[in-house]
């Protein structure tokens, strides 16, 4: 019997990569030994199912020299135990961790930043230190993956690496999963059953511009009376956002959840889902809102073009440009034939972005299989 192939998956971040994760050892072929090595704010119970074998070291997100140096030891003791076929490093500083420890022991190493450090907004010096960061990181890997081709243009714009270096995988969610997943009651969540619910899916942070949102819902519901806006997520700006809802007087329309387990069952009770980010490296929330049969209003940055075709799709926005949210959303309101041409394109284009794809185009690229 030939020997499986084993795979150390190394992650700081979770979020985001940590549903990529769980979708890509869901799908995965079973010629693949799937080895997570994640931090303490991963779900150890889901993953110790999902993979063949979870190991959790505590890992500080913001720099932590002493933190870091211990991480880096047990890590590197673990890559020579295992003596795995590939390191596959999730997020910038899983990047940073993976790629140090493994120097000298000569594995294959591959790196997914999902999602470029340096396109985010802030400010000139800490954007030129990220690139230089991942310019000499990436001479210690053999593969970085882009989850979007908006992603691979801009490591060839900055000329991060030789472009042989660079595979785009999109992002998969589980469809299956989606499928299977009821609403919630609204009763219960105390949304109205008449309501038009505008939902926005995603961490209340600056990306997201969850600020944008509460602007265009003044607007909405002033248009609509019987709007009501969902957002579903947390995050650093909670308070800022919870005091502009109160300052509108709109708090008897609107339910922040906090994290939850399933977002999709959220997804399933909104009439229009909406994604504000200010810059994108792809968007998981994208083919959700599309499977769940969703018409979206998005901004017209990085990945999300890739994934929106305007018009076909969902309908796109300029960024922080609440006042053109909130005439899209109105529109579509008002636009029955156009939000079934939404749903209806959108559905077929989901499945463009299943588990199973993300699985097979990472076992064939990455792991030659």
């Amino acid at each position: 019997m030939k020997k499986k192939i084993r795979v150390l998956h190394v992650a700081e971040a979770a979020g985001g990569v940590e549903r990529y994760l769980e979708t890509l050892f869901k799908y995965s072929n079973d010629k693949v030994e799937n080895i997570l090595v994640c931090s303490q704010n991963y779900d150890y119970e889901k993953f110790k199912i999902l993979a063949d074998r979870v190991i959790v070291l505590k890992m500080a997100h913001d720099i932590d020299p002493w933190a870091d140096i211990k991480v880096e030891g047990a890590l590197r003791r673990i890559i020579k135990q295992l003596k795995p076929n590939i390191v596959y490093a999730h997020s910038s500083k899983a990047g940073a961790f993976a790629r140090i420890a493994d120097l000298g022991l000569n594995n294959r190493v591959i790196y997914n930043p999902h999602g470029w450090a340096f396109n985010m907004q802030q400010s000139v010096k800490k954007k030129e230190m990220y690139k230089w960061v991942e310019k000499i990181s990436a001479h210690f890997c053999d593969k970085i993956v882009c989850i979007s081709d908006a992603e691979k243009n801009s490591a060839i714009r900055e000329k991060i690496c030789k472009i042989n270096k660079l595979q785009v995988i999109y992002n998969g969610i589980d469809l299956y999963e989606v499928e299977r997943t009821s609403p919630k009651n609204r009763v219960q969540l105390n949304v109205p059953n008449d309501a038009f619910v505008v939902g926005m899916v995603g961490r209340l942070s600056k990306q997201k511009a969850p600020d944008i949102f509460v602007k265009a819902a003044k607007l909405i519901k002033e248009k609509v009376p019987n709007a009501f806006f969902l957002m579903v997520g947390d995050g650093e700006l909670r308070n800022q956002i919870e005091s502009l809802i109160n300052q509108y007087d709109l708090n008897s329309s609107f339910l922040i959840t906090g994290w939850v387990d399933n977002p999709i069952s959220y997804m399933k009770i909104m009439d229009v889902g909406v994604l504000l980010s200010r810059w994108e490296g792809f968007g998981l929330v994208l083919p959700e809102y599309m499977a769940c049969g969703i018409p979206i209003v998005a901004t017209n940055v990085d990945a999300i073009p890739n994934i929106i075709n305007n018009g076909e799709n969902g309908l796109l926005v300029d960024k922080d440009n609440f006042e053109q949210v909130f005439s899209k959303i109105i529109f579509l309101n008002e636009n029955n034939n156009m939000r079934k041409r939404l749903i209806q394109n959108g559905k077929k284009v989901a499945h463009n972005f299943s588990g199973e794809i993300l699985a097979t185009k990472t076992e064939k690229n990455l792991y030659n299989i």
